[in-house]
């Protein structure tokens, strides 16, 4: 191995440190206690060498957000491949979004909520957020319905999703209406 690629190494590995010290701060204390100077600390590295790595904050919530898309990806596609039938995958996937949410409420904020410094919905999208997307969309385009557009209704049935985890998480909605909730949710909008 080359002292380039050894350096290489050791830089994606601060990184991953970086970015995986930063998630568990958010998820313990909230994005507000991530500061470079406590995650300084915490990896036990300068200040200096975290900016190398990232300009900011907001780059270490976009960092998150995109491994936070992408594990939700994975989530989703894995409720959804046990799942029989359209309604069924539909409403796993609606049930493998939700928990995500609730299980990781501050990496659902850095990829939904917080400005990570990414572009959503335009070409230069990042590859995670397109490949979330598009997990919600293999389960989502079979059930739109003659005439509708795959990609709309997905972003419909998203919305209803984000809604939903985001009131049920401040408190606006009980917790223990979510599956009829999610029923509900299936039964309307998905065309089986």
């Amino acid at each position: 191995m080359s002292v380039q690629e050894r350096k290489d190494r050791e830089r994606a590995s601060r990184e991953r440190l970086i970015v995986a010290t930063a998630r568990e701060l958010a998820e313990q204390q909230g994005w507000d206690a991530v500061t470079t100077r406590r995650l300084a600390e915490r990896i036990e590295y300068s200040q200096p060498v975290l900016y190398s790595h990232f300009r900011g904050k907001r780059e270490i919530i976009g960092a998150v957000a995109l491994q936070g898309a992408a594990e939700m990806a994975a989530a989703v596609r894995a409720a959804t491949a046990a799942a029989d039938g359209p309604r069924e995958r539909v409403a796993a996937l609606a049930r493998a979004y939700l928990d995500f949410a609730e299980r990781h409420p501050a990496v659902y904020d850095a990829i939904f909520q917080l400005d990570g410094g990414l572009a959503y919905a335009h070409e230069d999208t990042p590859e995670p957020l397109k490949d979330a997307f598009a997990a919600l969309m293999e389960s989502l385009g079979e059930v739109a319905g003659d005439g509708v557009e795959p990609g709309l209704f997905t972003e419909t049935f998203w919305a209803s999703l984000h809604g939903l985890a985001t009131l049920t998480r401040a408190g606006r909605l009980p917790p223990e209406n979510t599956e009829p909730r999610v029923e509900l949710l299936v039964d309307r909008l998905a065309v089986v």
